[in-house]
C-alpha cells in the first residue's frame, strides 16, 4: 500500500505528484499491461536485446 503524508501548507497537486511517482516506481501498471496477453519467452528475450541495442545506439550518437 502506498502512503503519502501531506505536509503542512502543501498543495494537493504536489502530494498527488509524489503519489504518482511512488506508484510508477512500484511497476504495478507496467506488470499489469505485460500480463494482459501471453508472450513467449523467446520473444521477451528478443525484445530485451532490441531495446538494449536501441539504447546503446542512442548513447553512441549522443557522444559523437
Amino acid at each position: 500500500m502506498i502512503i503519502v503524508q501531506i505536509k503542512e501548507n502543501e498543495s494537493i497537486d504536489k502530494a498527488l505528484k509524489r503519489f504518482k511517482k511512488k506508484f510508477e516506481k512500484t511497476g504495478v501498471l507496467k506488470e499489469l499491461r505485460g500480463r494482459s496477453y501471453f508472450e513467449k519467452p523467446s520473444i521477451k528475450k528478443r525484445n530485451v536485446v532490441l531495446r538494449a541495442a536501441y539504447r546503446q545506439k542512442l548513447r553512441d550518437s549522443e557522444n559523437i
